[in-house]
């Protein structure tokens, strides 16, 4: 008699089509990366890409491709990987579908870091937003976390999407506060506030990846956590599992990358809550398997979204916020209807 085969074996179907989605997520994400760095008003073939790349080409293609391009596409992919792996978490962590760093007040927590940094401290650089960001989005969570908490059976997912939109509304209305009795501050503001991925500053990278790989280790240590979180409070206690301290850090995590992402490029909408459904669409809801699939498909999207902006209406560029939210909506509404027509 021949041994059964473990749902872990590598010849398993689920496992094979785990693998072959997050391979042809790794293939689209270096085409992402190749259509970012060759298209934009001027559009570069990719053997002048590679040319500037690896043999430091000179003329002006060359130094648009690494001056301009090269660290715009940088600041994309870990963008889209911090926002797409933070709203993974938060879902997993509220047990809510519809929670993502914006509905739980971290992205308006990390824009009253900046706007406090534009006012008070006289920030001007986008590198130097990062630390003020962090800590409003940090302010943020754990008043939206010490809310939920009180009271009979803890932070359920219902009071944290409740404390989430009254702090979201208290944020709100202390930026728009700071910023209509400051001019100078608040055309600046709305520039950042759309969401738009610097080409510019190439000092960004270098201030974000500290904060990136923290909030990673820190979310992906507790995918085990967030499976059976999943399935209960009750049943995740019985398994083992720590509830709160899968919620902290986690939460931590989820803060970390929320915080640095919205500092280079602004509250960056829809990336966060559309992609981890996508996510789940393909590879099912082992956050073993969601969390780095939603670290290839984030920057994906964004760099895609990011991409198009700049030729849609040329000479001008549509920002990166407002094409995540055109291109990625019908996304979202096909992945609704869908589940609707399944579960009828």
């Amino acid at each position: 008699m021949s041994a059964a085969v473990p749902i872990s074996s590598p010849r398993s179907p689920r496992v094979r089509r785990r693998v072959g989605w997050t391979a042809a997520a790794a293939v689209a994400l270096l085409a992402a990366v190749l259509f970012s760095l060759a298209v934009g008003a001027r559009t570069t073939a990719p053997a002048q890409v590679f040319d500037a790349l690896w043999h430091d080409a000179p003329g002006a293609a060359g130094a648009v491709v690494r001056e301009m391009r090269l660290p715009r596409t940088v600041v994309g992919l870990m963008v889209g990987a911090a926002l797409a792996v933070a709203g993974t978490a938060l879902q997993g962590i509220t047990r809510n579908p519809i929670a993502d760093p914006g509905v739980l007040g971290i992205s308006h927590g990390a824009s009253l870091g900046v706007v406090v940094a534009m006012t008070l401290a006289g920030v001007q650089s986008l590198a130097g937003y990062v630390w003020w960001a962090f800590g409003g989005a940090a302010l943020a969570s754990v008043a939206v976390y010490a809310i939920a908490a009180r009271g009979r059976g803890g932070a359920t997912p219902v009071k944290l999407a409740l404390a989430g939109a009254a702090i979201n509304a208290l944020l709100l209305s202390v930026v728009h506060a700071v910023l209509t009795t400051h001019a100078a501050v608040l055309d600046r503001f709305r520039f950042w506030q759309v969401g738009t991925l610097p080409s510019l500053d190439t000092g960004i990278p270098g201030k974000l990846w500290p904060f990136l790989l923290v909030g990673m280790v820190l979310v992906f240590c507790v995918a085990r956590g967030l499976d059976a979180l999943a399935l209960g409070e009750d049943v995740a206690k019985g398994l083992g599992q720590n509830v709160a301290a899968v919620r902290i850090v986690g939460g931590v995590g989820a803060t970390l990358l929320t915080g640095a992402g919205v500092a280079a490029a602004g509250p960056i909408a829809f990336v966060g809550l559309a992609v981890p459904h996508i996510a789940r669409a393909l590879v099912g809801t082992d956050h073993r398997w969601l969390l780095p699939m939603s670290a290839l498909l984030g920057p994906v999207v964004l760099l895609v979204a990011d991409t198009v902006g700049r030729v849609v209406f040329p000479p001008s560029e549509v920002p990166s916020g407002v094409m995540t939210a055109l291109i990625g909506v019908p996304f979202l509404i096909a992945l609704v209807r869908r589940k609707k027509a399944v579960a009828a």
